[in-house]
């Protein structure tokens, strides 16, 4: 993740954000954790807001196996039309099978510097 984040402030990558990774960051019990991941949400050049079509676009990424605030994540990752999300999660990166590429932090990196 270090590599990606140096990604984004080379701006070879640019991050969106979304009201639901605001939220989750919130709900962070690690200080120091939180205020770095609020100052890479910083960078975001856009912030998707909640609405009723993408609580319905997560209920059917659920139906994938992908639960909870990973498929509102999703759900707004599509809305923004994101090339990556990027995760470390094996099981969205299997199970996925939208329209955003759902790949970890390794192969992201792997991709943006070929």
């Amino acid at each position: 993740m270090l590599l990606v984040f140096g990604l984004i402030e080379k701006r070879i990558i640019s991050i969106v954000s979304s009201e639901v990774l605001i939220y989750e960051n919130s709900q962070n019990p690690h200080a120091e954790r939180q205020i770095f991941v609020t100052s890479v949400l910083h960078k975001a050049r856009v912030i998707q807001t909640l609405n009723d079509r993408l609580a319905k676009r997560a209920q059917a990424i659920e139906s994938l196996g992908i639960k909870g605030l990973d498929a509102l994540h999703l759900a707004c990752a599509e809305r923004l039309k994101a090339g990556y999300f990027v995760t470390c999660d094996d099981r969205i990166i299997r199970k996925y099978t939208g329209m955003v590429i759902a790949i970890n932090p390794v192969e992201l990196t792997m991709t943006m510097l070929k």
